[in-house]
């Protein structure tokens, strides 16, 4: 069996999963995942998280929306952005790259515990560095609250 290439489609999803899909389609796409946990502590906060450990990434499914995909956690080495091997990407390189595709909200925090984050805002992504090298990827999506439609009488 060839390896697994993860490849992130910001905005859109992970590989060919989509976010907003549910855990039917994940199963689809990737198996059945190792472990299984659900996170908050109420509903309106709940989510339901796929741990694929061996295979290096996590899916986020929100629980208020139904359990739709809204989120990613990698930590693979070979991921692919934009068909970059993105873990090898420095942080002056992983901005001039999200600058070139045309993100240009980016925000840095270093954390105590002695990662740096790096957000790319617009794009719904952060990168956490530790000691100038990549060790994870968080993006994903917001979905809308269900919108009430007024009409005039």
């Amino acid at each position: 069996m060839p390896p697994l290439i993860l490849d992130i489609k910001p905005q859109k999803g992970l590989n060919s999963l989509l976010f907003g899909t549910g855990t039917r389609d994940a199963e689809s796409c990737f198996g059945k995942p190792e472990e299984t946990e659900t996170l908050g502590d109420t509903p309106e906060e709940r989510s339901l998280i796929w741990h694929f450990w061996e295979k290096g990434f996590s899916l986020f499914f929100d629980v208020k929306q139904g359990i739709k995909f809204t989120c990613v956690e990698i930590d693979h080495p070979e991921t692919l952005l934009w068909g970059k091997k993105i873990f090898s990407f420095s942080e002056p390189e992983l901005k001039a790259l999200f600058i070139l595709q045309g993100y240009k909200e980016i925000d840095m925090e270093d954390h105590d515990w002695g990662e740096r984050r790096i957000s790319f805002d617009d794009a719904l992504m952060d990168f956490y560095f530790e000691k100038g090298r990549m060790i994870s990827i968080n993006y994903g999506i917001t979905l809308e609250e269900e919108k009430i439609l007024i009409l005039p009488n």
